[in-house]
């Protein structure tokens, strides 16, 4: 995390994504961000650092709502045991420019779901240094078994209330995003218990008509999981679960860019077609063996092989990457996709909006990353200040 600095800090000459114009950032002795304001307002200040960044781009760290693992640990195979690797995950994410994420349980038996929450619960009560858990996205059990991917059929429960409550035991408190198909509760009655809890509702794994996906925005799901995968194509006739989210001004889809999963074509109309980041985040849907070289890695009673990144099961089916979250901006910059700035928003700023937290902004923890795009070479890259 951000450490205390001797002196303030004052960043100038920077570009801050959401911010016109050159800005300077005042980070005070306790490395929270004390103002941002435009270059050329008058500071008065005692003693202070200066650090001109030279019109590169500030951001906060990136968020990663949909993370399945690292460093060899799936979540859901958490235990007593190996909590150790999922401390040793946090400082790994934070080194790779990650502030914050939700640890990803997909489908798997109620009895592992809730060992891994249990665990997780104590690993939040007592987090210090390293990427912070803001909390638990469970992506499944209650998934569409022709959308289940690579979700292991036999654990895919029916979507009721009872159901729910079985998987949350006593741990709905720290479940943060819930991925669920909604045409399995025609009633709907599910997502309102889950917004009763404070939990978000997140359309995914899913057969829903742009009927049925409407139907569960308005009783207050927000969010889409990895728009494109595990869903009904876009159609002229039938847009589906994806034409009903993208059109929507409160809902907002995660997406991969690892160029496997969606291409960087399809990418580009997903951004036109919906509200830019304000619509839209990134998200890594890494597999346990982030951080680890291409190759063959168990995965619950199967086994994925790793190649450049990209996870299969034997059969061919995809079952997600081994990319880090900013790999994923500097891919969106690189195909093309969008610019540096909204590139950088959909790591950083939009994931945080999608679970209710705030952007860069004044008293924010100075937890900052400076960008850099150099026009020459074409590339894209990142570094960690003042921590």
């Amino acid at each position: 995390m951000i450490q205390a600095t001797q002196n303030p800090v004052d960043i100038i000459n920077a570009r801050v994504p959401g911010y016109k114009d050159l800005q300077m950032l005042l980070v005070n002795q306790e490395g929270i961000i004390e103002q941002i304001l435009p270059m050329g307002t008058v500071r008065i200040h005692g003693c202070v650092s200066l650090l001109n960044v030279g019109g590169d781009w500030i951001s906060l760290g990136g968020v990663d709502l949909q993370i399945n693992g690292a460093l060899g640990l799936a979540f859901p195979d958490l235990t007593a045991e190996n909590a150790y690797i999922l401390q040793k995950i946090r400082r790994f994410l934070w080194d790779a420019g990650v502030d914050g994420f939700l640890p990803t349980l997909v489908t798997t038996s109620v009895e592992k779901i809730q060992r891994s929450l249990a665990v997780i619960a104590d690993i939040i009560s007592s987090q210090q240094a390293g990427a912070k858990i803001f909390g638990v996205h469970l992506e499944g059990p209650f998934l569409n078994y022709q959308k289940r991917g690579a979700h292991p059929a036999e654990y895919l429960l029916p979507l009721t209330v009872d159901e729910v409550k079985r998987v949350l035991g006593d741990y709905a408190a720290i479940v943060k995003v819930i991925t669920l198909a909604p045409e399995l509760d025609p009633t709907g009655e599910v997502i309102a218990y889950l917004r009763s809890l404070g939990i978000t509702v997140s359309l995914g794994h899913s057969q829903a008509t742009v009927a049925q996906a409407k139907l569960a925005f308005e009783l207050g799901a927000t969010m889409v999981t990895h728009a494109f995968n595990a869903m009904p194509p876009l159609h002229h006739r039938e847009p589906g679960l994806l034409g009903a989210a993208i059109t929507h001004p409160d809902v907002m889809c995660g997406f991969i860019a690892d160029g496997e999963h969606v291409s960087p074509t399809m990418l580009q109309i997903l951004l036109r077609a919906s509200y830019q980041e304000k619509g839209l985040f990134l998200v890594s849907d890494a597999l346990s063996p982030l951080g680890l070289p291409d190759g063959v890695y168990p995965w619950d009673s199967r086994q994925i092989e790793v190649k450049n990144g990209t996870a299969r099961l034997a059969d061919g089916t995809l079952s997600g990457t081994t990319l880090s979250l900013l790999v994923g901006v500097q891919n969106l910059v690189k195909w093309g996709v969008c610019d540096v700035e909204t590139a950088i928003l959909l790591a950083t700023n939009a994931p945080r909006q999608a679970i209710g937290l705030p952007g860069i902004a004044k008293n924010q923890p100075a937890n900052l990353l400076r960008w850099h795009w150099d026009e020459a070479t074409q590339q894209l890259t990142w570094q960690r200040l003042l921590s």
